[in-house]
């Protein structure tokens, strides 16, 4: 697995800026309101949650959202989101609807999943590169190690449910945490995917079955305690492919760009060379 896309560095003159600032905050507030409201509503509507029409309208509201919060964003970051969803929606459709390691309660896959991890990547992303938290990171990185290890020795040893899955992706955080280029992503999506696994499977959205249906060896919570870890599987897709997306559409773009500058200077030269040939016939 390879460590989470990071964001460029902030340039000199934008340091004293208090735009990114703002917009870091705005956008994990954003992310962690509508998930609890989305979570909310799919467990409240009609006597036995969401219909299906119902969840459908809370997916084109978060891609909406999702859609708002990349529009300030730049290529790498919107390519990198692209990625996860797209990787997040595959993983999605074989592991819950295929194999059924973890089942949403009306035993599909529900419009607001994808896009809501793209909301969930882009909110540890908002965190990670956070001023407030970089600042930080020599404290928050070990006691986001310690909270994370003491959640996964409690699932293994202490819950009423063995939980051998969260210490595997235990290690997996771990590993990202110490090894990776900006840990403090980490720690954001440590806390965001948390918090996210806790309240689904708390109003009963989905639910993760007691052992892995492949070869049942596998014990898992109910959520998975390293949950966080698991998610470097989406980030490693993102980083594999993300750049190459970037190269694209830069690309493109700056073809575009030359070719409307070429089709600026070519019309002028064409109609001097009209003019001067009409003055000879003349």
């Amino acid at each position: 697995m390879l460590d989470l896309a990071v964001p460029q560095r902030v340039r000199p003159q934008e340091r004293d800026q208090p735009q990114p600032r703002l917009r870091n905050a705005r956008i994990v507030g954003a992310v962690l309101v509508w998930i609890t409201a989305v979570l909310i509503l799919d467990h409240s509507l009609g006597a036995h949650g969401a219909s299906l029409a119902a969840q459908r309208w809370l997916g084109v509201g978060t891609w909406v959202l999702l859609a708002l919060l990349l529009a300030r964003e730049p290529i790498r970051i919107r390519a990198q989101v692209g990625v996860v969803v797209a990787f997040a929606t595959l993983v999605e459709y074989t592991f819950s609807y295929e194999l059924h390691v973890y089942v949403y309660r009306l035993h599909n896959v529900p419009w607001f999943v994808p896009p809501g991890h793209g909301l969930v990547y882009l909110g540890a992303l908002a965190i990670g590169r956070s001023p407030a938290v970089t600042s930080r990171a020599r404290v928050l990185v070990p006691l986001t190690l310690a909270i994370a290890g003491a959640y996964a020795f409690w699932g293994l040893f202490l819950s009423g449910r063995q939980d051998l899955l969260g210490v595997l992706w235990f290690g997996c955080l771990a590993a990202f945490l110490l090894r990776g280029r900006q840990p403090t992503v980490f720690v954001g999506a440590f806390v965001v995917v948390t918090y996210l696994e806790l309240l689904g499977t708390h109003l009963g959205t989905w639910t993760w079955q007691v052992r892995d249906p492949i070869a049942h060896l596998i014990s898992m919570g109910n959520p998975p305690s390293g949950a966080a870890g698991g998610y470097g599987f989406f980030d490693a897709a993102a980083l594999a492919l993300a750049p190459r997306i970037d190269a694209v559409l830069s690309g493109y773009g700056r073809r575009r760009r030359e070719r409307a500058e070429h089709g600026v200077v070519e019309q002028p030269v064409a109609a001097h060379h009209a003019a001067a040939v009409g003055s000879v016939d003349a």
